[in-house]
Formats: structure tokens, sequence, C-alpha cells
């Protein structure tokens, strides 16, 4: 794991516009000092969409240094060295990714995507509230993860087992017991 108490975090997504922007905030807040979110795409949009910038603010989290960004800055030798890679799409679970310096932990946490729900403006804005819903349960399990006292296999198996948590599975299971 990286040095200095940090974990680095990377959540990829195929567009980078909505479900991995998410993670990256919600880990920059429930993170605090000891993990830093990045997200990336393997075919970003060049945009966050709107209503993930809108969902974030609402609950006044910080929004204004997150962009829509390739994964192939992550795989450059200058990039931050990650501790954890998680995809959050299914697409680009199945892609051929980059390799990630380091050897970190990965894992899939597929949401479902509220950016490609075509819908009233009413649905559209539910899907983002339940993709930040899931996404935000799945971190702060994550968080609370007592990574420093783990070896990688019972960390690798925590994060699998977050990611294979559905919304009423986090919200019924606040903590993960290792």
């Amino acid at each position: 794991m990286t040095d200095g108490g940090i974990y680095n975090v990377l959540f990829l997504c195929t567009g980078n516009s909505a479900r991995s922007i998410l993670a990256e905030a919600l880990t920059d807040h429930w993170g605090k000092s000891r993990f830093k979110g990045y997200s990336a795409g393997s075919f970003p949009k060049g945009a966050v969409h709107p209503l993930a910038l809108e969902e974030l603010e609402r609950h006044h989290l910080r929004t204004s240094r997150l962009r829509s960004k390739s994964w192939d800055e992550f795989a450059r030798p200058d990039a931050p060295v990650m501790d954890f890679v998680f995809t959050v799409c299914d697409q680009a679970a199945g892609e051929l990714c980059p390799v990630w310096p380091g050897n970190p932990v990965t894992a899939h946490w597929g949401v479902p995507d509220p950016a490609a729900l075509q819908g009233t403006d009413a649905e559209q804005r539910r899907a983002f509230r339940e993709a930040y819903v899931v996404v935000e349960n799945r971190i702060k399990l994550f968080v609370a993860l007592p990574i420093e006292k783990l070896d990688r296999l019972a960390i690798q198996r925590g994060v699998d087992e977050i990611g294979g948590r559905g919304v009423v599975a986090t919200i019924a299971t606040p903590r993960l017991e290792l």
C-alpha cells in the first residue's frame, strides 16, 4: 500500500461522467485523510454529467476539480500509484484495462448507469439519487475496513463483498464485519 498512510483509489467506468465521478467525490469526502479518490474512463465523455454534479452539490460535496478523463492518465509513469482500482460499470469491467503500477487490489462494484436512463426529468434525477446511495454506502463500508490490520487476501475478500452488495444490503448492513 502507499507510504504515508493515504490510499489512492481509482474508479473506472466507460464514460467517466457519472458513477465513477460520484465514487471519486465520495471517497474524498468519507475517506478524509486516509483515502484519495480518482476516476477515469476507457472512452471518457469529456464532461461530467450535470445531474451527477447536481447530486453531489445537493450533499454539499466539492465538485470544482471533477472532470471526465481517460484512464490513460493513470497508466503513465508520472501518475499516482493506485492501491485500489474498482470498476463501477459492467462494460469497463469486461474491457482490457491498462497494467496498473504497484499491483493494486481490484474489484468490480457494478452500479446501474443513471446517465443511460431515458425518461422524464424526475426519473433521471431519481436514477442519479439511487446511484449516489449505492456508491455512498459502498464507500462508507470500504473506508471502514481496517486495511492497516488486514493482509491482502482479507482486503480482497472485503472489497469483493462490498461490490456484491446491493442497495438493500448496504443500507441494512452499515459496517462490514471481517
